[in-house]
């Protein structure tokens, strides 16, 4: 299916609207560290800045957008509550977010969501609602929750609120780390990268942006090479997080502010988490081991050069680990 829709028709944020979600979202988000890696350099033949939103709330970076949204409520939609559609790791910042509030928070969640997300929105006080794998059942469940309940619909990554939230990711990445060649991090939906651009844009302009994608779920690297978003609707991938096609807004920042999409098969995907595991000691996702996964396969992009890597999480089924 080809979605074409102006981004004229939607509100674009803005940098002013990063450093207000900054301010806003402070005293409820980690400002997460950043870590090198000689081996990694040593491999790749760069000089890695590794952003670990593994150590954020909620073990993602998706905290920061959940939180943007959430505490920017009037107290009046607050008391309807939140409601999303999630793989996992935005329900559960959303429901941490909205716990933080003291509001509900209610998450459509796929079936095959790996249970240790669905059992963390539990933990965080949401209630999951299960539907089928595709993109649109979840849809239309959130719809019916939505119509059910009054909740203000926080969307995972077509919302300018979240957005605005994911951009404080790397504006604290070049605060720590100063000038950087590039930064690659991994692409689903595109708030992530959304937020990254209009960061990087506004502090680094000249720093390159490369989105990281599985090949099995490549529709944001068909969307760029042919000029307009190409949804799939269920693609199979071990990055659940990536598993969603690009909208409207961020289809503004990737087609205005990236460089280039860059794929990785799934077991390359698999060897860089476990080799991020092995070297550094750190529990990453296969979501977040994308970005890596293509800096190694692409070496003659990055070397010699200064590159952020946005680790955007660490929630991991322990039982299910994909090299067991």
């Amino acid at each position: 299916m080809n979605i074409t829709v102006p981004a004229s028709e939607f509100y674009i944020p803005t940098f002013d609207d990063v450093t207000e979600a900054r301010d806003r979202i402070a005293p409820y988000v980690h400002r997460t560290p950043v870590l090198t890696s000689t081996f990694f350099d040593d491999l790749t033949g760069a000089s890695l800045f590794f952003k670990c939103e593994n150590f954020q709330k909620a073990g993602a970076f998706k905290a920061r957008g959940a939180s943007n949204a959430v505490f920017g409520l009037d107290e009046e939609k607050a008391g309807k509550g939140v409601a999303t559609h999630s793989s996992g790791n935005h329900g559960l910042s959303l429901s941490y977010a909205a716990g933080r509030r003291g509001i509900p928070a209610t998450v459509v969640m796929p079936r095959t969501a790996p249970d240790a997300k669905k059992d963390a929105v539990r933990g965080y006080g949401g209630i999951v609602r299960e539907c089928e794998p595709s993109t649109a059942a979840r849809e239309a469940m959130l719809e019916e929750v939505v119509a059910e309940t009054g909740a203000d619909f926080v969307h995972p990554y077509n919302d300018h609120r979240v957005i605005a939230g994911q951009g404080t990711c790397s504006l604290e990445l070049h605060e720590e780390v100063g000038p950087l060649a590039a930064v690659v991090a991994p692409i689903g939906g595109g708030g992530m990268i959304s937020g990254t651009s209009i960061a990087m844009s506004n502090v680094a302009p000249e720093t390159k942006i490369y989105a990281a994608e599985p090949k099995n779920a490549d529709d944001a690297y068909r969307s760029f090479h042919a000029g307009h978003i190409i949804e799939d609707d269920a693609p199979q991938t071990i990055a659940d997080g990536l598993k969603v096609s690009l909208r409207p807004r961020t289809w503004h920042f990737v087609s205005t502010h990236v460089s280039d999409v860059l794929l990785a098969t799934e077991a390359e995907i698999i060897d860089a988490m476990y080799l991020t595991w092995q070297r550094m000691k750190i529990v990453i996702e296969p979501s977040s081991a994308v970005a890596l996964a293509t800096i190694i396969k692409n070496p003659e992009l990055f070397k010699d050069k200064r590159v952020g890597v946005i680790v955007t999480g660490g929630n991991v089924d322990l039982k299910n680990l994909p090299w067991m």
